[in-house]
């Protein structure tokens, strides 16, 4: 779209839903919702503040060129003024122009940052930009929110109100316009200073899609919602009591209470009470049965997994849908989507299996704790397990759900030229006893059940998982290595096998690590691999912004801010840049390596595989309601429901990875679950 006019926008709002925990959707559907104050600049002019608690309508300056295509609107987390504005001016009850008609002409000054390396936050964003003060988000912004945006307590001072209005403080409602137009101004300045490394229109194109997939939402069972809270909190409470009499604690959920109280119980030198640390106590020989019990009760109480189901509580809307599952770019180092409100892309796992599993969701329903217990043992468990149920097809259809079948492990290979594990996935697809075969020596017809060497299948498949990405005996580790009973004295020796047999892949990971490098020590550009990818250090000296950039197969960009040679943890020189530590969560210098780059290469293409299935399956008329990394969930009429036709459409090879042996599996049913 040529734009002609730019139109930059911020607006404050009022709920009575807390959008923390209930997201956009249902916040803005709430009948108390109203948009309180309406910033803006119209092509870079001086920013206006339209006070909407005194003015009927926007100005027709503004409502001139808010629904004209030919300007395009900006904001920074654009879908929540998108949608925000859409719920205003009544556009989901406008059949002729509903709120995904006006979405392709907004752009999201945060996508920007993403796009480019940065954090989310605006004003932590405009910080790492090195925004003058003047330019920043005011200080006080999130205090002038949480008096006027949400409800308030009722007090003895405020004549119990519930809502703070503009008269109740008019000094601090005209700090709060301030702070309104004021955000306006950062936006604007962070898309000027990012406006020589625009997002590709490829990119943004998949952000409105996203938006539409956020907007659809998928369907929620309430009343295994409702009845999965309902358990979850009496067995707590069964819990809790038993607790109290067996220790005789005030409150056996303290962590310092219980923790004090099972040392002098077992004699044992016990720091904390995670779930890994619970484990092994448990699986150690206790001299208590009262120590091992109270282990196995907060083994109970620590599922907090279950506080999912207060999640989807919150947030499913009037129409029993829950929206606004995913953040496009929410993984700014490669793209990838995150999750948001029950976090899809953590669900727990599902064991329950065949006729068990419907079986459990109506004995939830029906509230049967006693047979729950008496069928499938712990029932904090198995609500748990049943998480991912909870979301359901429409009345009249079925889920389809379709997943890329080891698609980090085929575009590494492919994209290091790793040729014999290519001809694995063109083939029979049997990874696992390929890799154990290459590593051992051992013909791969020998490497199935009821043979000796199916033993080795478990090291082939754990070194496939762990060390694609230059990981060690500590990748292994983690990998459930131990836990699959392998000895540890065996890892070294797997780590060394693996290695030797994939050689293009260890290659890759050098090679790559080498043109970074050289592109950050001496500004040239390096392609690799007939120019699949590029290795940059692009500047804008004048706003002071300087990247490592790796372009990808299908032309987009990982960003790398201000690049520079440092000193890694191991006191050895190492390649470092500025982004957010995913520890201390702070904007920092973070080093890398090779086998880290490759990692964030790999997911970052995986991720335009996702990207371009997912606009294949909407233009093919197979609806995504959400998606996981590699899978999608399709919510489609049941008469529609191919799984042949949506594994077909997934197995379609991009035009940028020629070559690349992509295949897809899934399965067809009313409830979400884990095939």
């Amino acid at each position: 779209m040529d734009a002609v006019h730019h139109l930059s926008i911020d607006i404050e709002t009022y709920s009575d839903v807390d959008i923390g925990k209930a997201g956009l959707y249902r916040y803005a559907q709430s009948p108390a919702f109203a948009i309180l104050l309406f910033a803006y600049s119209l092509d870079g002019d001086e920013v206006k503040v339209v006070d909407l608690t005194q003015e009927q309508y926007l100005p027709q300056e503004v409502l001139r060129y808010l629904f004209d295509p030919c300007c395009i609107k900006h904001a920074y987390n654009a879908a929540f003024e998108w949608y925000c504005l859409s719920r205003h001016f009544r556009l989901d009850d406008n059949a002729g122009y509903p709120p995904e008609k006006w979405l392709p002409q907004w752009h999201c000054a945060m996508l920007h940052g993403l796009y480019c390396g940065y954090t989310a936050g605006l004003a932590a964003t405009g910080k790492a930009l090195g925004l003058p003060e003047d330019k920043q988000k005011l200080a006080a912004g999130k205090a002038l929110i949480k008096y006027f945006c949400a409800p308030c307590a009722p007090t003895k001072s405020n004549g119990g109100r519930l809502r703070n209005l503009p008269h109740h403080d008019p000094e601090k409602w005209g700090l709060f316009k301030d702070y309104n137009g004021q955000d306006v101004v950062t936006e604007m300045e962070i898309e000027r200073r990012l406006s020589s490394f625009p997002v590709p229109d490829a990119v943004q194109a998949q952000w409105v899609t996203d938006q539409i997939i956020n907007l659809r939402g998928v369907a929620v069972d309430t009343e295994l919602v409702d009845g999965a809270l309902e358990l979850d909190a009496a067995v707590r409470t069964q819990y809790v009591r038993e607790a109290a009499r067996l220790s005789g604690l005030d409150n056996p959920n303290s962590v310092a209470q219980l923790t004090k109280w099972l040392q002098d119980e077992t004699g044992a030198e016990i720091t904390d009470l995670r779930k890994t640390t619970v484990d092994d106590l448990l699986g150690k020989d206790l001299p208590s049965d009262a120590a091992r019990r109270m282990l196995k009760i907060r083994q109970e109480l620590g599922k907090t997994s279950n506080k999912k189901y207060n999640a989807l509580a919150a947030a499913v809307c009037a129409d029993g849908r829950v929206r606004g599952l995913l953040q496009f770019y929410g993984a700014n180092r490669t793209g990838r989507w995150a999750g948001r409100i029950v976090q899809p892309q953590n669900l727990p796992r599902t064991y329950i299996d065949g006729a068990l599993l419907p079986l459990a969701r109506d004995l939830v329903k029906h509230r049967e704790k006693d047979a729950l217990q008496l069928v499938y043992g712990s029932v904090t468990d198995t609500l748990s397990q049943l998480i991912r149920t909870a979301f359901v097809a429409a009345p009249g259809h079925v889920l389809v759900d379709a997943d890329f079948s080891a698609i980090e492990a085929r575009m590494i290979a492919w994209l290091a030229g790793e040729e014999w594990v290519l001809d694995v996935f063109r083939t029979h697809g049997k990874i696992y006893e390929a890799a154990a075969a290459q590593m051992f020596g051992v013909p791969i017809e020998r490497i199935e059940k009821g043979n000796p060497e199916y033993s080795y299948r478990q090291k082939g498949k754990v070194a496939t998982l762990a060390l694609g990405y230059q990981g060690g005996t500590g990748a292994l580790v983690n990998m459930g290595a131990l836990r699959m009973g392998i000895p540890e004295e065996d890892l070294p020796d797997i780590v060394d096998r693996w290695r030797t047999a994939n050689p293009a892949i260890v290659q890759f990971w050098y090679s790559v690590d080498a043109a970074a490098r050289e592109a950050v020590n001496t500004g040239r550009q390096i392609a690799l691999w007939d120019g699949r990818l590029t290795f940059a250090r692009e500047c804008d000296p004048a706003n002071d912004l300087d990247f490592l950039t790796i372009q990808l197969p299908n032309g987009r960009k990982l960003y790398y801010a201000h690049p520079h040679m440092g000193v890694n943890h191991f006191g050895r020189p190492s390649l470092c840049y500025w982004g957010m530590n995913q520890t201390t969560h702070k904007w920092e210098v973070v080093e890398t390596y090779g086998g880290k780059l490759a990692e964030n290469i790999t997911q970052a293409a995986a991720r335009d595989c996702l990207a371009e299935t997912i606009d294949r399956l909407e233009a093919a008329g197979y609806p995504v309601v959400f998606h996981i990394h590699d899978e999608v969930v399709i919510d489609v009429e049941k008469d529609r429901a191919g799984l042949d036709a949506v594994e077909k459409i997934m197995s379609i090879v991009p035009s940028w990875a020629p070559g690349l042996p992509l295949a897809a599996d899934g399965w067809v049913n009313e409830f979400f679950k884990k095939d």
